[in-house]
């Protein structure tokens, strides 16, 4: 049987993988990012749909993330000339090569919600 070790790359590039993740960690952090993301992949929201789409994030909160995700220039922040103005965010072209993440992301998420729901119910 053939060990799922030999297929690594040698120890210098996982050293270097590993750096990568802890980069995008970085940026990515905390836990709301991937889920603003994973919403604005799909379409431009306005500040108060992000709000009241996203279950428990707070407005103060919503703004910092909203704010660190403009600075890393994944997601693009417009303000119309309407009166009063109104902001929406999108994902920007940069941001959307995320995308292949949320999409795995979500991916694992629906395999693990069954992997669970067979787990309890011991029907599978």
């Amino acid at each position: 049987m053939k060990s799922f070790l030999a297929d690594l790359p040698p120890f210098s590039e996982c050293q270097k993988r590993i750096r990568a993740i802890d980069d995008t960690m970085d940026i990515l952090s905390g836990k709301w990012k991937v889920s603003i993301l994973a919403r604005l992949c799909y379409r431009p929201m306005r500040y108060s749909a992000l709000l009241k789409d996203i279950d428990g994030i707070s407005g103060k909160v919503l703004s910092r993330e909203l704010k660190e995700l403009e600075i890393n220039e994944l997601i693009v922040r417009e303000v119309s000339q309407s009166s009063p103005p109104a902001v929406t965010y999108s994902i920007s072209e940069y941001g959307h090569t995320l995308r292949v993440l949320t999409e795995s992301i979500a991916a694992w998420g629906l395999q693990h919600r069954e992997r669970i729901k067979c787990t309890l119910k011991k029907q599978c």
